[in-house]
């Protein structure tokens, strides 16, 4: 296997972004109509990698900034990079938690998933599963250099457990529309898992 590059890049802004909401899985949301202007207005800005192949999300907010920004590719959707299962915390915002007995322990760490959403162990395992199905869709197709598109969560879940430099989740933010490099050494990557942030996009 050759050393690949991946760029995890965040969805543009949707509605509920703006307004704090906790939206995975169970709502499929498009961009809001600022968040696409956004996106447009940094595609203008900032030089986005150059890439063969572009990976994203099945979620709508994920497939639309993909084609925002790469509208000459075909979007490959990968199911498991989906948005986390939010489960009766869907669509609150942290302030109208904060009163459930159940919020600041699932903040904090000491409770594992939400009530009726998804423990975050089972999160973090679909994540790399799918991030390792794309690594080898790459070099099976000599493909070097991909795009993802993904949730801001999601990227931090994924890095905060295989990026070197080694940092806690929270650390590895994004804005909308923004995100990081990544270089896939074969040695490193088949000996550890571990993957090499080298860039902020």
């Amino acid at each position: 296997m050759k050393t690949l590059k991946i760029h995890l890049i965040r969805h543009g802004a949707t509605d509920a972004n703006y307004m704090g909401q906790y939206i995975g899985c169970r709502t499929d949301l498009p961009l809001s109509p600022e968040g696409l202007n956004e996106l447009r207005l940094l595609k203008d800005d900032i030089e986005y990698p150059q890439i063969e192949r572009l990976y994203s999300s099945p979620m709508l907010r994920c497939r639309q900034t993909g084609a925002v920004l790469y509208p000459e590719l075909d979007i490959i959707p990968v199911d498991d990079l989906r948005e986390y299962d939010f489960g009766s915390f869907e669509g609150k915002t942290a302030a109208e938690l904060e009163g459930n007995p159940d919020f600041i322990p699932w903040t904090s760490g000491r409770l594992s998933a939400p009530p009726g959403g998804e423990d975050n162990t089972e999160f973090i395992k679909r994540l790399c599963v799918a991030f390792n199905r794309i690594v080898i869709d790459m070099a099976n197709d000599g493909i070097t250099e991909a795009g993802i598109i993904m949730h801001g969560g999601a990227i931090m879940m994924l890095l905060g457990v295989c990026a070197l430099p080694h940092r806690r989740p929270v650390e590895w933010t994004s804005d909308n529309g923004r995100g990081y490099s990544l270089l896939i050494t074969p040695s490193l990557y088949h000996k550890s898992g571990a993957v090499e942030v080298y860039d902020i996009i």
